[in-house]
């Protein structure tokens, strides 16, 4: 059973939604990243993603912050280090990164899987490669051992979900709405209608994302949904915290999330 499935089975069993922070690899600086995903674990994390590099999906909140990150240097091999060092003394928590298709193939698709199966990665999402383009770099991520995670518009077809249905590991990240990350509150009703629609058509389990600001939205998507994803408000805080003081931010911004999550799950009952 893959690191992500393994996550799932857990949070399923004890009839709590997944959490799933996302951070920016190279910032507040490419040598705290490793330090902050261990802090986000603590905090109460399931699975953990990377994003980073040219945003296409991504709001002013981690445009700002892949631009600092490029700044100060980071490369893609800089967050392949950083998963290797991380999985030094975590084996069990799922990584998963997520970008953009240019770094992936100015790298080398093979390059590239053959680096994150061998840094610990367990799966990716590739916001600009859509299903219909993507045969190879599924077929190469599927022979190491990776997920491929597609994202999934609220704008998306019948058509279109079945054909993600057919690739589609790990799990499904289903967008709340039509903007980028970290654009607007979302609205609940509108959201689980979306979830529901995919779990009739895809096998694996579903995560929101964009717009999840707080504990409390986080509580209501967690009523719903197999997991709550978090970037923007978290990448901030971490900037907000600095270096220094990134890890503990991280920690206790994911452990009131988790606190809320956790409560909403007994609240469904």
């Amino acid at each position: 059973m893959s690191r992500i499935a393994a996550a799932f089975a857990r949070t399923h069993a004890e009839d709590r939604a997944a959490l799933i922070p996302y951070v920016c690899a190279g910032d507040p600086s490419r040598e705290a990243t490793a330090d902050v995903l261990h802090a986000l674990v603590r905090g109460g994390a399931d699975v953990i993603g990377i994003p980073f590099s040219d945003p296409m999906a991504d709001g002013p909140v981690i445009q700002r912050a892949s631009e600092r990150a490029l700044a100060r240097g980071t490369r893609l091999a800089d967050v392949l280090a950083a998963v290797h060092d991380f999985r030094r003394d975590d084996d069990a928590t799922p990584v998963v990164l997520m970008g953009y298709a240019n770094p992936i193939e100015r790298h080398g698709i093979e390059r590239f899987v053959d680096g994150a199966a061998d840094a610990g990665v367990d799966g990716t999402i590739v916001v600009d490669y859509p299903p219909e383009e993507c045969g190879d770099f599924v077929e190469a991520l599927v022979a190491r051992g990776l997920d491929p995670v597609f994202l999934v518009a609220p704008t998306s077809t019948d058509d279109r979900i079945a054909r993600l249905a057919s690739l589609a590991r790990g799990y499904v990240y289903q967008v709340s709405l039509t903007g980028v990350t970290g654009a607007a509150h979302i609205d609940i009703a509108v959201v689980a209608p979306l979830v529901e629609r995919l779990r009739k058509a895809i096998g694996v389990p579903v995560g929101v994302g964009f717009g999840i600001r707080d504990a409390a939205t986080a509580r209501a998507v967690a009523t719903f949904a197999d997991a709550v994803v978090v970037g923007s408000a978290l990448v901030q805080a971490l900037h907000e915290a600095g270096p220094a003081d990134a890890p503990r931010a991280g920690e206790a911004f994911v452990a009131a999330l988790r606190t809320a999550i956790d409560g909403a799950r007994t609240i469904a009952r």
